[in-house]
């Protein structure tokens, strides 16, 4: 009976073979590989497969060159290294705290750009990198209402008609024909999974603010309750019309990008403010009853409405502002942050946040590592792995259900950019050679979108040793598999061991690599 069992198992293993394409690899001399897609070749990822009891699935990234690499193991190995430090992770399934609602990127203008500018084979192609079971299996994803810096120009949906508060001009504009909604779509066909999309305005029409200006701050005319605040929420209704229109129904929305913009007037892109309780009142008075005229209403498997949106330092005010308040309250399912203020002195906020109603929860909105304007993108930079992937842990780890990284695709100068900013993206397009480069982040962030599925809950996990160079963080999917994601951002070999309950697994991670082990 042994010998059938083992003869069935290995037969098992033998069907998980590669059948991916492999990556291309190419050096600039940034610190790590790029893998690089263009009309004659592009690497891919494989659907993951479901194991027999007992059998694990490795999958690892690494500084010196790996991207996906796949081994196979069991419960019951162990490795014949000889490391310098042990981790063991102790897994208790009886323990489940968040669900998560899911990971993904931006549909920028920038992004959308970009991708327009490569043969429709290589279009098409960087959409499946991005949402296809071959690729990171996005499903929530975030665009601006209107421009944002990231766009050619700046503009919004009514500009130029001051005193339009009907918004009879209110229209979609070229950016939004060419640059999102053809790839929206495109992302939701090749999808294995239902596409969340949300939507967040960073300026309201220059004409209805405080400084008559898109950018540099400033706030709605007026008081919520008044004609200012009323057409503002109006223009939330035209959105998600135009977008329903399209087939493009809206998840969610976030009330205002970065809302602590509105006394900064050094915010050189579009911009406006709120403060939180501007944002309480404008709920209650104004979106939320406006919302439910148009016949949006607001919940968790309807629309979801986010409040703040701003960095983690001040999170919890908001929450602590605008949850307690039923009337505004009763219009939102969540928080949204982003990651530019993140310390470890802050992190404390989101469970302060999260304990102020824990029926709302906590999604990371925006994430995005910089470049610098004049020497543009680092094809290869490993570091912005490190980054992407200790914060998404260490947010996980902290009530966050889902993660949303900025820009998808940039030039290698880390644009367009109508404000003269740059960025990193997970794919950098070149399209003078009708090229486009995988950087190290864009495995590294696949190692959480491909694995923690929508709906899949975070399980407690005891480890052995408390060591800033060694993360890690533990979910079950919705099928029944136990995901196990540790990054390594440190210069030894660290034996790690999975511990769940009589099962135990010892095998090791590499210097400065990130794995994910499944098992079923």
């Amino acid at each position: 009976m042994n010998y059938l069992f083992n003869t069935l198992l290995s037969l098992s293993l033998a069907t998980l073979v590669y059948s991916r394409n492999l990556c291309h690899p190419q050096d600039f001399g940034k610190g790590s590989i790029v893998c690089v897609c263009n009309t004659s070749y592009c690497d891919d990822l494989d659907p993951l497969q479901k194991t027999p009891s007992g059998v694990i699935t490795l999958f690892e990234t690494s500084r010196n060159g790996d991207r996906f690499k796949q081994t196979n193991l069991k419960f019951g190995d162990h490795h014949s290294e000889h490391p310098t430090k042990s981790q063991t992770i102790t897994i208790d399934k009886n323990k489940k705290v968040q669900k998560i609602v899911g990971f993904g990127g931006s549909f920028t203008d920038a992004t959308g750009y970009m991708i327009s500018q490569l043969p429709q084979s290589l279009q098409e192609h960087v959409i499946r990198d991005y949402f296809s079971a071959n690729g990171l299996e996005y499903n929530l994803n975030r665009l601006p209402i209107g421009g944002a810096d990231f766009s050619l120009r700046a503009y919004s949906y009514d500009d130029n008609q001051n005193g339009d508060f009907d918004l009879k001009h209110w229209t979609l504009t070229d950016e939004d024909k060419k640059y999102k909604i053809p790839y929206m779509k495109l992302a939701k066909q090749v999808s294995p999974h239902q596409q969340k999309f949300f939507g967040s305005p960073w300026s309201a029409p220059a004409w209805m603010k405080t400084n008559n200006q898109i950018n540099h701050g400033g706030y709605l005319k007026g008081n919520p309750g008044e004609q200012y605040y009323k057409t503002f929420a109006k223009y939330f209704i035209k959105f998600l019309d135009a977008y329903k229109a399209e087939g493009l129904p809206m998840w969610g929305i976030t009330i205002e990008n970065e809302p602590s913009a509105g006394n900064q007037p050094n915010y050189g892109f579009n911009s406006m403010g709120f403060t939180k309780e501007l944002q309480r009142d404008f709920l209650k008075k104004d979106l939320g009853p406006a919302l439910d005229a148009a016949g949006y209403q607001v919940g968790a498997d309807k629309l979801n409405v986010l409040i703040f949106d701003d960095q983690r330092d001040v999170i919890h005010e908001w929450a602590q502002t605008i949850f307690p308040d039923k009337d505004a309250a009763k219009y939102t399912t969540g928080t949204a942050f982003h990651w530019y203020a993140n310390r470890n002195e802050n992190l404390g906020n989101l469970e302060k946040a999260h304990n102020v109603d824990p029926s709302k929860f906590i999604l990371n909105t925006e994430a995005s590592n910089g470049a610098d304007p004049n020497k543009g993108v680092d094809l290869g930079n490993w570091n912005n792995l490190e980054n992407d992937a200790r914060d998404i842990i260490t947010d996980l780890n902290h009530w966050v259900a889902g993660w949303v990284q900025w820009n998808m695709a940039l030039n290698p100068k880390g644009g367009p950019n109508w404000a003269n900013l740059a960025a990193d993206a997970p794919i950098i397009v070149d399209p003078s050679k009708q090229t486009y480069y995988k950087q190290p982040s864009y495995y590294g962030l696949g190692h959480f979108t491909k694995f923690i599925l929508p709906d899949s809950v975070r399980i407690d996990a005891q480890q052995s040793l408390t060591w800033d160079q060694l993360h890690t963080t533990v979910f079950q999917r919705p099928d029944g598999g136990l995901v196990v994601v540790v990054l390594n951002t440190s210069d030894e070999l660290v034996e790690f061991n999975i511990r769940d309950g009589s099962q135990l697994l010892s095998h090791v991670i590499r210097p400065h690599s990130i794995q994910s082990y499944l098992y079923y």
